[in-house]
């Protein structure tokens, strides 16, 4: 394949499309969450992410895993816990099985948090989905994204 080759630009094409769709949803729900909450994308996705830990062997995600879920750096995922936990929506205490391991939790506030921000998060991705899908190159996206139909029950595979 050359630079020209149609099916690399249909290949650039496409990802510049889902490029601008997924920027069009996260500033949306952004807006939304920052505005009625107090948060920002990447902290609810944190707060729903530990939210489906649950106790005992295999429940606790590794930060790594934590970080593949909510799509940051293990260093930008650590910030991004210690500001939740400063502002207590969030603690973290040493494995009982390996004093290296560090596990993190949502408290109450969080989960409190998490459930009041979830209808806001829920309406904003709607309307960020109906507005890109009246743009004729995001309209396919929009459909694929809709015919999803499998519920994510585990954000990452726990080791």
């Amino acid at each position: 394949m050359t630079a020209t080759d149609p099916a690399l630009t249909a290949l650039s094409q496409g990802w510049c499309a889902l490029s601008s769709l997924h920027g069009k949803i996260e500033a949306r729900v952004e807006r939304a969450l920052q505005t009625g909450h107090g948060l920002s994308v990447r902290e609810y996705s944190l707060l729903d992410v530990l939210s489906r830990q649950h106790h005992g062997p295999g429940g606790h995600l590794q930060m790594k895993q934590v970080a593949d879920a909510v799509v940051l750096s293990q260093s930008a995922t650590t910030r991004l816990v210690t500001r939740l936990e400063d502002r207590g929506l969030l603690t973290r205490y040493l494995c009982d099985t390996d004093r290296r391991g560090i596990y993190t939790d949502v408290t109450e506030a969080g989960l409190t948090l998490l459930a009041e921000a979830q209808p806001t998060n829920d309406t904003a991705l709607r309307a960020a989905l109906d507005e890109a899908a009246k743009n004729p190159e995001l309209a396919p996206l929009v459909r694929a994204v809709e015919g999803l139909k499998t519920p994510l029950k585990t954000p990452v595979q726990v080791a």
